[in-house]
């Protein structure tokens, strides 16, 4: 106890359960006025460090890839004497259940792409419930007179193997603007997703994780920009008779450029994705790298106190392994059925938009829609997935700054190139702890 103190972030004020509703970064005042510092062992420098801590906290609440389903900033935090060092330790118990009817769809997830079609007369009710989502993080915050400010974050969820497996989510360094590690995409924007109490979320929504190094520099209060090399695991469509797929030994680039205000609680993004996927042409006996491409344009905004608008379009060739649906195929590059041996990169787009209305700062209810669009530019088998079709509702009680209950609707179709559909509806429910 002589050399540390022992620093309990307790939140008890109902400000900061409004604040940390985790669809957005909560404004500094937001959240330091639900603190209450108690500390234990001597420290006659006390007052002196006090902003040092209250700085220190702050950087446990920016994420500019901070997800809704994410845990909550850590109830209890560890801080050296000095307030120099300070870990955090938390978590969320999150249980789902749901039941579906007039479709059901074989995952946790509710994922227009595997809606089977034509429907399955036999496959039409399901009652289903899970502990997925489930998560433990540590994270160490600190600052050093040669390397600034420093980070290490890792967090694990029980989704793996039979969905109570421990797996990994993120692990990652940062040191001031750099990050090295594993995370969500740079070319995803995950605070512009609605709400939603579904694992999956809208179809449209670019979703996916990479090794990585990534440079991040806030220009002033109003711009950030950001430049990342990410290992790819692409999804090639071939048939190891006339195509063959090849190891990826390309790094995709990635990056964004974003407009802020409002303490970032607002922002919008224009994000990019540039590839080059490997295949070996069987036929001539050739390796190729292929160009693809992605653009997207993402938005969280305020028009009134209450309401809160979220949006995003995506964009590209050869993107297939980014977004929620079509990374289940193999859709980065497809076989060219008038080039025997050859093979491309299909267009695709993505749309996501939804709302959120605040009927009391912990009582709030969000509707979120998503579109997925697959545009390949020759003809594909009519049983080939064309588009899928997104929609959930739901109302959310915080019951405290650390309990949460809610309930949801969701609807969604899946649609072939040969003008069969299908359609299932589920509705879903969760109750969390946070810690």
């Amino acid at each position: 106890m002589k050399h540390t103190s022992l620093f309990t972030l307790t939140l008890l004020l109902p400000a900061v359960s409004y604040a940390q509703n985790a669809d957005s970064i909560p404004s500094l005042e937001d959240h330091q006025l639900g603190h209450r510092l108690i500390y234990t062992g001597q420290n006659d420098n006390i007052q002196a460090t006090d902003d040092s801590i209250r700085s220190m906290i702050d950087l446990f609440y920016v994420d500019q890839f901070r997800h809704f389903q994410d845990p909550r900033a850590p109830y209890f935090l560890f801080m050296s004497k000095d307030a120099n060092l300070a870990m955090g330790i938390g978590g969320v118990v999150r249980m789902r259940a749901w039941a579906d009817w007039n479709g059901s769809i074989p995952a946790n997830g509710f994922v227009p792409y595997l809606i089977p079609v034509p429907s399955d007369p036999a496959q039409q009710h399901k009652l289903a419930a899970t502990p997925a989502g489930t998560a433990l993080f540590f994270k160490v915050i600190g600052r050093n007179s040669r390397l600034g400010n420093f980070l290490g974050y890792i967090e694990c969820n029980f989704d793996g193997y039979n969905n109570v497996g421990f797996k990994l989510k993120k692990a990652y360094i940062t040191v001031n603007d750099w990050t090295v590690g594993y995370s969500l995409t740079t070319f995803s924007d995950p605070m512009a997703n609605p709400p939603t109490i579904d694992g999956a979320g809208p179809n449209g929504e670019i979703n996916k994780s990479a090794v990585m190094m990534r440079w991040m520099h806030q220009l002033n209060k109003n711009w950030i920009l950001s430049s990342a090399l990410e290992i790819p695991k692409s999804n090639v469509n071939a048939d190891n008779v006339s195509t063959k797929a090849l190891s990826d030994w390309i790094p995709d680039l990635t990056g964004f450029a974003q407009y802020q205000w409002d303490n970032s609680n607002q922002h919008v993004r224009l994000s990019y994705l540039l590839r080059m996927t490997p295949y070996r042409d069987l036929v001539n006996m050739k390796d190729h790298n292929k160009f693809a491409w992605g653009l997207q344009l993402s938005h969280v905004i305020k028009i009134l106190k209450p309401l809160t608008i979220y949006g995003s379009v995506n964009f590209g060739q050869g993107i297939g392994s980014y977004t929620n649906d079509l990374q289940i195929g193999n859709y980065d590059l497809i076989p060219d059925p008038n080039n025997n041996g050859k093979m491309y990169a299909p267009l695709s787009l993505g749309i996501t938009t939804g709302i959120k209305y605040n009927f009391a700062d912990n009582v709030y209810a969000c509707l979120a829609l998503g579109e997925m669009r697959y545009l390949p530019q020759h003809k594909v088998d009519g049983n080939e997935y064309k588009y899928g079709l997104y929609g959930a509702a739901n109302i959310f009680w915080d019951i405290n700054p650390r309990f949460q209950i809610g309930i949801e609707y969701l609807i969604g179709k899946r649609s072939n190139f040969n003008g069969e559909s299908a359609t299932a509806q589920r509705c879903d429910a969760v109750v969390q702890f946070s810690f």
